[in-house]
């Protein structure tokens, strides 16, 4: 065995891909959903980071995570109303 990770090659692989489809992929959702990949794959490089630690795990890194992960959420929220408001068709202001 060579003593390589496999966490550690999905976390290479998600950021990998989701920054492929992030610079290929024109659609906006689809762009939004490889930014979520790519913050996934980091969020994973950040707890095998934490995980190899000789002293123990340190539950800074974790606590880093969980907070990206809300604000994660969040940003693929807003992200979400913005694009569903720019394929709204224009309103000519008479409602």
């Amino acid at each position: 065995m060579s003593g390589i990770d496999p966490f550690a090659l999905a976390a290479a692989g998600l950021m990998a891909f989701g920054l492929y489809g992030f610079c290929v992929c024109r659609h906006p959702l689809r762009r939004l959903l490889a930014i979520n990949l790519v913050g996934n794959g980091v969020f994973l490089a950040l707890i095998l980071i934490a995980r190899r630690l000789p002293d123990g795990p340190d539950p800074v890194p974790h606590a880093m995570v969980l907070t990206g992960i809300v604000i994660a959420v969040s940003a693929t929220a807003f992200g979400l109303a913005l694009i569903r408001r720019q394929a709204r068709p224009e309103d000519d202001g008479n409602d």
